[in-house]
């Protein structure tokens, strides 16, 4: 069974951000900045139990966060 996901990325043809659910053709939703982007898709993850998946300025992945039953938890308990 593929995880749902939620990623937010840069929009090179209108400028601002995107939140896209992958298994939709189309942008879920359209932000000017950074930061309402990431606060709009945290809380998408929070009701749908999907994995929130943004970028760093250099385009990798950073800090990724889990909102359902991971099946791969951390070993790490102290953090």
């Amino acid at each position: 069974m593929p995880r749902k996901e939620i990623h937010v990325v840069p929009n090179e043809e209108r400028g601002g951000w995107d939140a896209k659910k992958p298994e939709l053709s189309k942008t879920s939703k359209h932000f000017e900045n950074k930061q309402d982007a990431m606060d709009w898709s945290r809380e998408q993850a929070k009701q749908d139990g999907r994995e929130l998946i943004p970028p760093g300025k250099d385009g990798k992945i950073q800090n990724l966060n889990s909102y359902k039953n991971d099946p791969c938890p951390p070993k790490d308990k102290k953090h």
